[in-house]
């Protein structure tokens, strides 16, 4: 186990570079240019020329862009340093760690609330095969893949303004000050963004839940005479929950994605809406640091998941 551990880590190094390269290079390819954005909001008095060279050389923008990224990696592996953002000279780290709570605690709250609605109505689907029960749940899991988030995130937030005339909280509200309050600030948009996660889970807990139902060690189970919830809950869901629990890794980097355009709609000062307003901006060091954080993310907890089937599965061992 050791050794497989250590393997996958080594493994998320050259990984996270190419990551990192795709997205550094990719970043500077959008069009319009961040010289041109300064110029145009505080315009000087010198000529265009001179203006662009001197904004270039303060921002170390002038040299080639393939030594940009070799002195950002540079900053990154030997000092710990994302670098500084281009509009505001705040620390990238600084800015990542002062929205990172509230991205992780949304996207916690959506995976919590995906599988609160996902595993139990796809396990009570499949040990109701083919009865009223199973299609209701089978037509609201097509209708959770089928709605987009940010139509039902634009939905959730004018129509209640409208008809009743509340709207959800815009000021973040601390948990530690307000448990509460903070709880129920971010349950509309974890329900929003959870909902086509549930979606998914919950198809795959119900075909999974199907197939481990036909084997013959529950045949065994049943014949025994245990009670229906012994056998599910001890004997059945256990083994079906390995495929779900790969869906569930594979989905954060779409629950990530979804952050983005929740947080936009909730005004929630989370990592999604910063990297979209420093797109907007084209604040590379920002854009390019949260992208380094979140593959950094995607990858450990995609090691997690897999040091979680030996739980489930004891036949499964990593050497």
């Amino acid at each position: 186990m050791r050794a497989y551990i250590t393997r996958r880590l080594l493994l998320i190094i050259p990984t996270v570079l190419l990551a990192t390269l795709m997205v550094f290079f990719v970043v500077h390819l959008i069009p319009g240019d961040i010289i041109d954005l300064m110029i145009a909001e505080n315009p000087v008095g010198t000529t265009g020329d001179v203006t662009r060279q001197a904004l270039e050389h303060d921002l170390g923008l002038d040299v080639p862009i393939h030594v940009q990224y070799v002195q950002w990696l540079g900053d990154i592996f030997l000092h710990g340093d994302l670098g500084d953002s281009l509009w505001t000279s705040t620390s990238v780290t600084e800015e990542i760690l002062s929205r990172l709570p509230v991205t992780f605690e949304l996207g916690l709250m959506a995976l919590v609330v995906a599988l609160l609605i996902a595993i139990p109505i796809g396990v009570y689907s499949a040990i109701r095969q083919d009865t009223v029960g199973d299609y209701i749940a089978r037509s609201f899991a097509i209708l959770c893949i089928a709605v987009p988030g940010f139509w039902l995130g634009t939905m959730v937030v004018v129509f209640p303004s409208l008809w009743w005339g509340w709207s959800p909280p815009i000021m973040v509200i601390p948990f530690t000050e307000d448990p509460m309050g903070n709880l129920g600030m971010f349950i509309l948009p974890a329900v929003v963004l959870g909902m086509a996660m549930a979606g998914v889970t919950m198809r795959m807990s119900r075909t999974m839940m199907l197939e481990v139902l036909r084997q013959d060690y529950i045949r065994t189970a049943w014949s025994k005479g245990l009670r229906e919830r012994i056998v599910i809950m001890r004997h059945a869901l256990k083994n079906a929950l390995m495929p779900v629990i790969t869906i569930v890794g594979l989905q954060v980097p779409i629950l990530i994605g979804g952050a983005v355009i929740i947080e936009q709609i909730f005004c929630l000062p989370g990592i999604g809406r910063l990297v979209l307003n420093a797109t907007f901006a084209r604040d590379y060091p920002i854009v390019t640091g949260v992208m380094f954080v979140m593959a950094l993310f995607i990858l450990v907890v995609n090691l997690i998941v897999d040091l979680t089937y030996a739980y489930l599965d004891p036949r499964v061992q990593y050497r």
